[in-house]
């Protein structure tokens, strides 16, 4: 056994292969990994790889490729399928490098590929706790890996960020990033930036302050980290910038809560400016009558950052929601390109966050270009071009008085899901959702550590004749940022689907939330090919070569927020909760295995529900169940939908519940939060919603 590490035994445990096929797959792999900033900067020498999360440092996820094209992708095919064997939501971008792809799905294992074949070359499982999925708002989800200096780096959704060998898979260095006894969570993907990994965190919903941080990538050190919102003003402020943003928060102990402001997933670099692009989220609660009752703008909530990337020093910000109060956050696509405005080629950022607002701004100095509205919006009239404040509307700013309904909802007019631009046409596409949300009040409101600290009721009552709205949808907008205008848009099965690629080609490809992956003609939005997934698709697509041959993968795993809890809406999509990377190519002749959608048949226990209980469970339900079991108990088809429990989950609620027994499978214990009783309660209402054997509820009983 001389010459092997006890690293390379491990990996070729994991292979299953011999030391001579070992020896040439992870030459292949050091050799794949073999990435700098310099290279980076320079991906447009080499199209045929897929080197950073969005391609380049400006995430404009755009191929020059263009062997597939509007006049052949209707050849396209499977060329090969790798089964994740999970089955919780995949949003990960690959990178792919001269024939070896790295990707990473849900609870943060990482695998290496081939990318001709899909072979398996090594998985790293971090062995994230069950129960911290209990922490994570929106699935146990990771959105990619960074590649680098022969190593590959993830952050896991408990908070770790590990660099591994690329040869073996085999950790190189792990460190924490969080504190631990808050609901911090990691669901982004690295960045790499003059030799510093650069990660954020989530967990605004639950309560905790936001921040970003840089990381050497040999050693793991700390560089920098920088605060989004200011901590206790009566402990010295971090740096001057926060100083000056505690000014801008009142009248509350927000810092008890956390603030929010967590940067969740957006960032992009400009290396001639050597300025770092983050974007940042909602606060914590999402009520600033509760987080700020003395009014202010937050900073630096749901804004841009442009910071120092070797010092972590802001340079500038743009705050697209000051005082945001409806989750509206700018962690959205953040993208660069050089635009043609008024006969002058501007550099510019661009980005369309929640808000329903696109966003041009000259990214060196911060200054709004334009902002308009991409998709219906009711919270404010127009953003004021002299201010770059957007001007609320009085159906915007008065839930905190009573429920109103109000476009955009929390899911906003863009999640995660990327943008594309086009050089070619000049288009940003935009995955664009229609959705509204009844904000309101709620006067029970008391912080919660652990639970979802909102401010607004996720069970709130329906508003008495709502202003009609459009209809509730899911598009592909072809955005034009010079003429500020929609070009076209092309409607989609429902809200949820995934994100963008654009090509040479003149194409656009996505996934869909009701199992396709398509192409689009990038000039007219005509759909010309499309297969099936079996699932629903909510990652982005990426292109790369192989021996010369162009091919489109992408990851398609249902789930995220809304697969999560849009019940009744997200389980129309009639998809199968399965894991898989897809890869097509021109002639590609694979099939995917036949699959069915088993019917579910309640096994309800007899007796009463008595309508007191039934009510109390509902809002209890909504507070602390229905984010991840779905809206009136209607389950989007990731989580099991607790109305079709079996016999025995019903004999062991007490246990589940308050117990914690399937904690393991992500099923945390809720004793810190409720009562038995509370347990009880929340029983009998998904009793009383599976005796009604319907996805509509009905009304509450009375009596």
């Amino acid at each position: 056994m001389a010459g092997w590490t006890r690293a390379a035994l491990a990996a070729a445990l994991v292979l299953g292969v011999g030391h001579g096929a070992y020896a040439d797959d992870a030459a292949r792999l050091g050799k794949a990994a073999e990435i700098d900033g310099a290279r980076i900067q320079n991906a447009e020498s080499e199209p045929g790889n897929w080197l950073a999360h969005g391609r380049t440092y400006s995430e404009q996820r755009y191929s020059p490729l263009d062997q597939i094209n509007d006049k052949n992708v209707g050849e396209l095919g499977l060329g090969w399928y790798f089964d994740t064997h999970t089955d919780r939501g995949l949003e990960a971008s690959p990178i792919v490098v001269d024939g070896i792809m790295f990707a990473s799905g849900s609870w943060s294992v990482v695998f290496a590929l081939d990318a001709k074949t899909g072979k398996q070359l090594w998985k790293y499982d971090p062995e994230v706790p069950g129960e911290w999925a209990r922490r994570a708002c929106c699935d146990v989800v990771n959105r990619g890996v960074a590649v680098y200096d022969g190593r590959v780096y993830v952050g896991t959704i408990d908070g770790r960020l590990v660099a591994l060998d690329a040869k073996t898979g085999q950790p190189a260095w792990e460190i924490n990033t969080i504190d631990r006894e808050r609901p911090y969570t990691i669901t982004g993907a690295p960045r790499i930036v003059n030799g510093k990994v650069i990660i954020g965190n989530g967990g605004a919903e639950l309560g905790v302050r936001g921040y970003v941080s840089a990381y050497d990538a040999k050693t793991g050190e700390m560089a920098w980290r920088f605060y989004t919102v200011p901590g206790d003003p009566s402990k010295p402020f971090e740096n001057p910038e926060l100083e000056a943003a505690a000014k801008t928060w009142s009248g509350g102990k927000w810092w008890e809560v956390g603030g929010g402001g967590t940067v969740w997933d957006s960032m992009s670099y400009d290396p001639e400016l050597n300025l770092l692009y983050v974007g940042t989220g909602n606060g914590s609660p999402w009520s600033r009558e509760l987080r700020s009752p003395g009014g202010g703008d937050n900073l630096y909530l749901s804004s841009i950052l442009a910071l120092n990337p070797d010092t972590g020093r802001l340079v500038w910000y743009y705050q697209t929601t000051p005082g945001d109060t409806w989750d509206y956050t700018a962690t959205q696509h953040l993208m660069l390109a050089d635009l043609q405005i008024n006969g002058e080629t501007r550099k510019v950022i661009m980005q369309a966050p929640k808000n329903g607002f696109f966003y041009v701004l000259d990214r060196e100095t911060g200054k709004l270009i334009s902002a308009d509205k991409y998709v219906h919006v009711t919270w404010a009239s127009h953003v004021d071009l002299a201010t770059g404040r957007p001007v609320e509307t009085e159906e915007g700013s008065r839930w905190a008085n009573k429920p109103e309904l109000v476009f955009p909802s929390p899911y906003g007019g863009h999640n995660w899901q990327p943008m594309a631009f086009s050089p070619k046409t000049g288009f940003v596409y935009i995955p664009a959702m229609e959705i509204p949300f009844v904000f309101g009040p709620d006067p029970n409101y008391q912080y919660r550590p652990g639970a979802w600290n909102l401010g607004t009721p996720l069970s709130t009552e329906p508003v008495a004749n709502p202003e009609p709205g459009p209809e509730l949808v899911g598009k592909v907008i072809a955005w034009d940022p010079v003429s500020k205008r929609e070009a076209w848009s092309v409607k989609s099965w429902g809200p949820w689907n995934g994100g963008l690629l654009a090509t040479a080609g003149n194409l656009i490809f996505q996934g869909t939330g009701d199992g396709k992956v398509r192409a689009l003609n990038a000039t007219t939005g005509e759909i010309l090919w499309q297969a099936p997934a079996q699932t629903g698709v909510i990652a982005p697509p990426v292109t790369y070569t192989i021996d010369g041959v162009q091919q489109v993968s992408i990851l398609a795993g249902w789930g995220g927020a809304f697969g999560l809890a849009a019940g009744a809406a997200a389980k129309a999509a009639q998809v199968k909760s399965v894991g898989r990377i897809l890869t097509f190519t021109l002639g590609g002749k694979e099939t995917l295995p036949p699959t069915e959608i088993a019917a579910l048949q309640p096994e309800l226990p007899e007796g009463e529900t008595p309508a007191d209980q039934v009510r109390k469970g509902h809002a209890l339900f909504g507070q602390f169940c229905s984010a991840c079991h779905g809206a009136d108990a209607v389950a989007g088809g990731v989580i099991p939908d607790l109305r079709y429990s079996s016999a025995a989950i019903h004999a062991s609620w007490q246990d589940i519940v308050m117990g914690g027994i399937l904690k393991d499978r992500g099923m945390a214990s809720f004793a810190d939060l409720i009562k038995a009783e509370d347990a009880d309660a929340i029983h009998a209402y998904v009793i009383w919603r599976g005796r009604q054997n319907s996805d509509v509820s009905g009304p509450l009983p009375t009596n």
